[in-house]
C-alpha cells in the first residue's frame, strides 16, 4: 500500500537510436519481400511488442491467418506452371502483392508514428532515471502569504562629528615671545653703537686740532 503519497512511477524504455530503427526497419522490410508476404509476422510481431496495443495483437493474429493461407495455397497448387489456371494464377499475385503493401505499410507507419511520440532519443550513455516522487510533507504545501509594501519612512541621519583621538596628546598654542624685551634689547645696542660712534668722531676731531 502507498497511502496518500503518488504512486511510483514506471521506468520508461529509452528511445533506440536513430541507426538502430533504420536497420531494424530495413532488414524487416527486406524479409518479408524476400519471403513473398511468408514472414510478414516477423514485422508485425515487433510492432505489437515495441507498441502493446490490443489492436496491432490482433493484425498480427490476422497476418499469421493470411500467411497460414497463403502457404496452404501455395502447397496446393501444381509445380509445373502451366497446369495452373491464369485465375489461381491471378487470385495468388494479389493476394501476396496485397500482404507485402498492406504488412510494410501498415508496420512502417505505426512504428513511426509510436517513436515519434516518445520525443527525442537519449544521448548515447546518459541514464534514464525516473524523477524521485515528492515527498507527503511537500505535497500539503501553504498557500503563499501576500506580503504588502510598508512605506519607507525617511527619518533624518544624525550628524556625525568627529571625535577626538585619546591616544595622542593635544598641541598647545605657541606662547608668543614679549615683544617689549626684543625692543629694549634693540635700543640699548643703537645706544652703544651711537655712543661708540660719537667717541670715534671726537677722537678724529681731537687729532685734526693738534
Amino acid at each position: 500500500m502507498h497511502g496518500y503519497g503518488p504512486m511510483p512511477q514506471q521506468p520508461t524504455t529509452p528511445r533506440p537510436s536513430p541507426a538502430t530503427l533504420t536497420t531494424v526497419r530495413v532488414i524487416l522490410v527486406a524479409l518479408t519481400v524476400l519471403s513473398c508476404g511468408l514472414l510478414g509476422w516477423a514485422a508485425m510481431l515487433r510492432l505489437a511488442i515495441v507498441t502493446r496495443r490490443p489492436r496491432d495483437w490482433f493484425l498480427l493474429v490476422v497476418v499469421v491467418a493470411l500467411n497460414i493461407g497463403l502457404f496452404a495455397f501455395i502447397m496446393a497448387t501444381p509445380d509445373d506452371p502451366d497446369q495452373m489456371s491464369d485465375a489461381a494464377a491471378l487470385f495468388m499475385m494479389l493476394w501476396i502483392l496485397g500482404l507485402l503493401a498492406g504488412v510494410i505499410t501498415y508496420y512502417l507507419y505505426a512504428e513511426i508514428r509510436h517513436y515519434n511520440t516518445l520525443g527525442a532519443p537519449a544521448p548515447y550513455g546518459a541514464p534514464m532515471h525516473p524523477a524521485p516522487p515528492l515527498p507527503y510533507q511537500q505535497q500539503h504545501l501553504a498557500p503563499p502569504q501576500q506580503h504588502q509594501p510598508q512605506p519607507q519612512q525617511h527619518q533624518p541621519r544624525p550628524q556625525s562629528h568627529p571625535q577626538p583621538n585619546p591616544y595622542t596628546a593635544p598641541t598647545p598654542p605657541p606662547t608668543p615671545k614679549p615683544a617689549p624685551q626684543r625692543l629694549d634689547q634693540v635700543r640699548a645696542e643703537l645706544d652703544e653703537l651711537s655712543d661708540y660712534l660719537r667717541k670715534e668722531s671726537n677722537g678724529n676731531s681731537e687729532g685734526e686740532g693738534r
